[in-house]
């Protein structure tokens, strides 16, 4: 099944009432046992061989007010990264143009704003309407949106925004404290209703417990409908950052959450996104196989590095994946 479309919620296997306990039955599952549930699932809606390609840019970079301990972007962090304002429109355009001819079929566009302002959704809206118009999706992370707001973005045919949950609401506040976990969902909530698809997940690696991970994930699930596109991320621990010293998460923990969004999400595009410059290939052929359909390309994740394209195509080649984007699947093949 193709993300453009709605999960199939005649499907028993997409639910929307799963519990932490179930969750962490999942995560608690053998290796084995969780990876071949997780793939199954997968090959019942995408292609297990194919990874769709998407490109990110910062269109407009640092000086944010939020206090996101994991962001090299925040104003009150001294990492290095200076205030840029907003890009101008035929700039992001160009660099759209470059992403495409790379391979990309996703363009996402992030700015470092608590939330936007009116008049800077102008500007965005052309990055947006351009973009369709190369025959890409356009996703779009700028901060909270007013339903308003969402549906100016929406008009413009925006078919993504990106809001992530980062972690459980219990470990919430140990993160961020300019803006709560309800300021999540209500953003998600006026996306939605704009009629524009949800982009939502988190990051690991912050300090989490198991249960946090667990439950950041009960509470993507029970959305109705689900994220169609999931991104787990891997923490890039910058310096400057509060978290620039926290210990690394086991990878196959890392693994076995993909392999639990995927089990609980099936019919979502599970997002391997942040921290791939770390990773080893072999990681990150078992995050494919746990269900990881999409990955960002290109050198650099709004203000973190990434791997570059050479280093891609040459896993792609190893694994037999194709980077394309992801079409339908009959289920009656798999």
């Amino acid at each position: 099944m193709n993300e453009m479309n709605a999960p199939l919620n005649d499907d028993p296997a997409v639910r929307f009432d799963w519990t932490a306990e179930e969750a962490l039955a999942l995560f608690a599952l053998p290796f084995a046992d969780l990876i071949h549930r997780a793939q199954t699932l997968h090959r019942r809606y995408f292609d297990p061989n194919t990874v769709q390609m998407a490109s990110l840019l910062s269109v407009k970079t640092g000086g944010c007010p939020e206090d996101c301990a994991y962001c090299p972007q925040a104003a009150q962090y001294d990492t290095g990264v200076d205030a840029a304002k907003l890009m101008d429109v035929d700039t992001v355009l160009a660099e759209a143009k470059r992403a495409k001819d790379a391979g990309a079929t996703r363009y996402c566009m992030g700015a470092a704003w608590r939330s936007p302002k009116d008049k800077d959704l102008d500007a965005v809206c052309k990055m947006i309407e351009g973009v369709r118009g190369m025959g890409m999706e356009a996703c779009a992370t700028l901060g909270m949106l007013s339903p308003d707001q969402a549906k100016r973005l929406s008009d413009a045919g925006l078919d993504f925004y990106n809001h992530n949950l980062d972690t459980s609401e219990s470990f919430y506040s140990e993160i961020i404290s300019t803006r709560t976990y309800a300021d999540r969902l209500n953003t998600l909530q006026a996306v939605r209703d704009a009629g524009i698809k949800v982009c939502c997940g988190g990051i690991l690696g912050m300090g989490e417990a198991a249960q946090d991970r667990a439950d950041m994930l009960v509470t993507l699930a029970n959305l109705r409908p689900h994220p169609e596109s999931v991104p787990i991320n891997m923490l890039v621990q910058v310096e400057g950052t509060p978290l620039e010293d926290r210990d690394p998460l086991d990878p196959l923990d890392f693994v076995r959450t993909i392999a639990v969004a995927k089990i609980m999400m099936p019919s979502s595009t599970v997002r391997l996104s942040a921290g791939r410059e770390e990773m080893s290939d072999e990681l990150q052929a078992l995050c494919f196989l746990a269900g990881a359909g999409s990955i960002f390309v290109g050198p650099k994740l709004l203000t973190t590095a990434n791997p570059e394209q050479d280093r891609d195509a040459a896993l792609f080649q190893r694994l037999g994946i194709h980077g394309e984007d992801i079409g339908p699947v009959s289920t009656d093949t798999l």
